[in-house]
């Protein structure tokens, strides 16, 4: 191959082949996970502590994702959720990473011949289909039609290749095993695909150019540059989440440290249990080192798996010790405090603790309150008052979850107490209890959509607040979150007497609004800042009224209790 237009056509067409075949996996990825709906997602949360199950489960969801980084980052936000713990993720890690090497044995098929006749039997499956089940079938065989398409337009680009003296010399950095797995890392995390760069090295291979001992260590490398997907999914999350991505990199790393020494004595094992040929000519390498290669990738990381699955406690408390739970995390994680499933036998003792979670979450509540005006109204460091690690607006974010989670869990236990056997009273109570439960929550929606709707509008913004209007936005504040304080401070005992007060007291906020809204108007026709602000201004009144309406819905479902209890 000699001439800049010849070097030209074959890069154009190697990254156009690559762009198609990226696009496949898309393609077919995103059609499987819709096939299969949230199955996955539900398979792989019930994995309780069976490592085999888990290894199994792992290896099967991957297999129908096709990408072991989209079971990883499921991971990281079921166990992130609390919805599983990172030891019962360990097993599922270990078999995403054998199920991921079932693209490296399809990609060694060489179905190149008829990708365009699978790419239309997709096509007209999915536009044909009459079920949700065959068209979203068709949508992953089309993608899959798609990605080998793209492998036969990359291996065409490679063939002239072979007499091209810079191309050669590259690849004979390769035969460096630690250069191949650093070059393995480096395109795997550029592309975050560790599947495209496999169909990259069996490319390579099938045109003679790459050998398996220099295909193995850019395998070794992917496993490791395919964990940039965890790392990133992890980032921002609590630790027990991060060390899951941990876990995929030590796995990956450890395998790397194991096998890098012996690459020529692995080699020769697995060309003995492939098939081969005696002859080393091009065509027969081409013949057989991509099945080789694929065969290398499998076995490795299903030995590797097997290796560790007896050491996964150790492993756990490795990673454990390397990434230790933060005390001040902890308390920023959802949790419940008070409910005791035991105490159900005694319906009126387990309203006593549902009451007391409650009461905790009307607390959460009142903080998120309380901080929602900050961005707007406030000077100073932005900060979170009881978590000083976390920003305003992230503190918030951590109660909204707090919240989310308390809701549906008292909801629950609510329900559960309400199926027993209870007198009048207690079943009058356990009704308001649902009641402002839902209240609760649905104050801390009003302060997650404000959060998401007008923090974003500070960036902006192009005036402050008047002082003036700061003034009567934090008087509003100061009220509704006083309510809220309140309400918290009655809830553990239903106690009416503040409840009552704030009812009674409804028309004084009423007329603090109005103050507020005419005072505002006033400056709008005089004050080019109000005009400006006015959105912003309004809004932020809208919202807490809302929580005021919503503090009333609270305040008379106390009352009731009590009313009733007379």
């Amino acid at each position: 191959m000699d001439g800049t237009y010849s070097l030209f056509s074959v890069v154009s067409l190697f990254v156009g082949g690559l762009a198609l075949f990226l696009y496949g996996i898309r393609i077919m990825s995103t059609g499987l996970k819709k096939a299969s709906g949230e199955r996955v997602r539900i398979l792989i949360s019930n994995v309780t502590g069976n490592r085999v199950y888990g290894v199994l489960v792992g290896a099967f969801t991957s297999m129908i994702a096709q990408s072991s980084s989209v079971i990883i980052a499921t991971l990281i936000g079921l166990v992130h959720s609390q919805l599983m713990t990172s030891t019962q993720a360990l097993a599922v890690i270990f078999g995403a990473e054998i199920g991921t090497t079932a693209m490296a044995q399809l990609f060694a098929f060489q179905l190149h011949d008829y990708s365009l006749t699978i790419f239309a039997a997709g096509f007209a499956l999915n536009r044909l289909g009459k079920s949700e089940s065959l068209r979203f079938t068709g949508e992953a065989l089309s993608g899959f039609g798609l990605l080998f398409f793209g492998l036969k337009l990359m291996t065409e680009a490679v063939a002239p290749l072979h007499n091209y003296a810079p191309f050669l010399s590259a690849l004979r950095y390769l035969e460096n095993p630690l250069l191949a797995v650093m070059a393995g890392v480096i395109i795997t995390a550029l592309i975050q695909s560790s599947g495209a760069f496999i169909g990259i090295v069996i490319t390579l291979a099938q045109e003679g150019s790459l050998t398996l001992n220099a295909g193995i260590p850019l395998l070794l490398g992917a496993n490791i540059g395919t964990c940039i997907t965890a790392i990133v999914a992890g980032s921002g999350m609590l630790r027990a989440a991060k060390r899951v991505a941990l876990a995929q990199v030590l796995f990956n790393a450890a395998g790397v440290i194991l096998f890098l020494f012996f690459i020529p004595e692995y080699a020769d094992f697995i060309r003995s249990i492939s098939p081969s040929k005696d002859s080393l000519a091009s065509d027969m390498v081409a013949l057989e080192v991509p099945r080789q290669i694929a065969n290398a990738h499998s076995l490795y990381n299903i030995f590797m798996a097997l290796l560790l699955l007896p050491f996964l406690s150790g492993f756990d408390k490795l990673l454990n010790w390397l990434l230790p739970d933060d005390p001040e995390e902890i308390r920023q994680r959802p949790s419940i405090w008070y409910l005791k499933e035991s105490a159900l036998a005694t319906p009126t003792l387990a309203i006593r603790y549902a009451r007391a979670e409650i009461a905790r979450m009307a607390s959460i509540a009142a903080k998120m309150v309380g901080a929602s005006c900050f961005h707007f109204i406030r000077s100073g460091p932005d900060r979170d008052v009881v978590f000083p690690k976390l920003s305003v607006l992230g503190g918030m974010v951590m109660r909204e979850e707090k919240l989310d989670f308390l809701e549906k869990r008292v909801s629950e236990y609510l329900i559960k107490i309400a199926r027993r056997e209870l007198n009048e009273r207690d079943s009058k109570e356990v009704f308001a209890l649902m009641g402002i439960v839902k209240d609760i929550e649905s104050i801390g929606d009003v302060i997650e959509t404000l959060s998401g709707k007008l923090v974003g509008g500070k960036m902006w913004l192009k005036s402050e607040l008047t002082e003036e209007g700061k003034h009567e936005l934090t008087e509003l504040l100061k009220h509704v979150t006083n309510d809220m304080e309140q309400l918290a401070d009655s809830l553990s005992e239903m106690d009416s007497r503040y409840p009552s007060r704030l009812i009674m007291h409804d028309e004084e906020f009423k007329q603090l609004v109005a103050h507020a809204e005419s005072a505002h108007m006033n400056r709008v026709a005089r004050v080019n800042e109000s005009e400006i602000t006015h959105d912003i201004h309004m809004e932020l009144i809208n919202v807490l009224e809302q929580v005021h309406h919503y503090c009333k819905r609270i305040a008379r479902s106390i009352t009731a209790c009590n009313e009733s209890e007379r």
